[in-house]
Formats: C-alpha cells, structure tokens, sequence
C-alpha cells in the first residue's frame, strides 16, 4: 500500500492527501516534520535530502516534492480524471500547478508567516503589508483567469491544477488579513466546497 509521509496539517501533504481521495488510490500516512528527534530526522533525510515532505514510498519507489507526487499519483491510475493525456489539455493542468508552486506560493510566504504562524523572523510592519499586497495581487491574476476562462483552472472540468490552487485559495481566505472581493475566486470555493474530499483536506480548519 502506497505510504505517505508528512503530518496531515501540513498544506503540501494535504495536496497529496485530497488527490489519492479523488483518484481513489488506499494509502497509509505517517507523522513527519519539522520537530523529530535527529535521529529520526537522519533517517528521512535519507528519503529526502532536503527533509521536507511529503514523502512516499510506493514500494521501492521513494519520491518527494508534492505536485511531482500527484503528477506520479494521476500517472499511475492512467485514466486522464485529474491530468488529461492529451498533451495540450495537460499542459495547460500543469502550467497553473508550476505557477502555483512557484509564483503563488512566494507570493503568500512573509505574509503568512506573519500572520497565522506568528513567526518571530517576519515581524517588520512593511513587508507584511508588501506580502499582503503581493498576495492579493497574485489571487487577482486567477480571478482574472476564472473569470474568463471558465468554472474550473484549466476549464470546464476539475483537474489536478484546482486541488493545489484550491488550498492556495483556502489559505488566503483563512489568513486574518484584508483583501479584495473577487467574485470569480468565491465562485470557485463554492464549488471546490461540492467536492466531499475538499472538506476533509482543504477546508477542514486548516489554513
């Protein structure tokens, strides 16, 4: 049985967690992070040198990075629900899983350190407020898409792409912080929030 390796509360877990519910695929997960005795974190450094999860072993297969995971996850089942075989459908799934992972993520990160995790190292006044700003700005860019493009990120049809952004968004609706009203962003939480494994991974009381 596929094993995952990360604590539950844990956003890029969870990515992983709400994928295998909507693939169907029975998994077993195991509490790692940040916090473990040396010893142990020796031993997941040697699953992951950069000792980050999450992690899984499928097998004798070891594999991190969490949108490399679901990518692995959808391949596997090999039936195109979440990732479309058809190279220009997927593409289009997996340019706003790379901009999630890149641009959205970077975007968040002071400000929500600041904020929710209250860290001593993100306390300067102006850069939270320039977090926020670049935050928000970066929501607005997938306003904008869903606005015009459809329901969901990559169209008509939930796709691995609205898993990783719908926890990017379930993160910035969850941050105490002020941001604009964008009406195609609720939208789109409204119908994430159709989807009974959005609520066991996503919007479950965890940022």
């Amino acid at each position: 049985m596929l094993k995952i390796l990360g604590k539950a509360s844990s956003i890029n877990v969870r990515k992983v967690l709400w994928t295998c519910a909507e693939l169907g695929i029975e998994f077993e997960r195991e509490d790692w992070g940040a916090g473990f005795q040396s010893t142990a974190q020796d031993s997941f450094r040697a699953l992951n040198p950069n000792a980050m999860v999450p992690v899984i072993v499928d097998g004798d297969f070891v594999l991190w990075e969490s949108n490399t995971i679901c990518r692995y996850l959808c391949n596997k089942t090999n039936d195109g629900r979440l990732l479309p075989v058809e190279p220009q459908a997927r593409a289009r799934v997996e340019q706003w899983m790379d901009w999630q992972a890149t641009e959205l993520n970077n975007a968040w990160r002071y400000a929500f350190m600041a904020l929710v995790r209250n860290s001593p190292a993100h306390r300067d006044p102006a850069q939270i407020e320039a977090g926020v700003a670049h935050w928000n700005r970066h929501i607005g860019i997938l306003d904008h898409h869903l606005a015009t493009i459809g329901r969901y990120a990559a169209g008509d049809h939930f796709s691995l792409a609205d898993v990783v952004l719908g926890l990017s968004v379930h993160r910035w609706l969850s941050t105490p912080m002020e941001r604009p009203l964008y009406s195609a962003i609720t939208g789109y939480y409204e119908r994430l929030s159709e989807r009974p494994a959005f609520h066991i991974f996503c919007r479950n009381g965890e940022p």
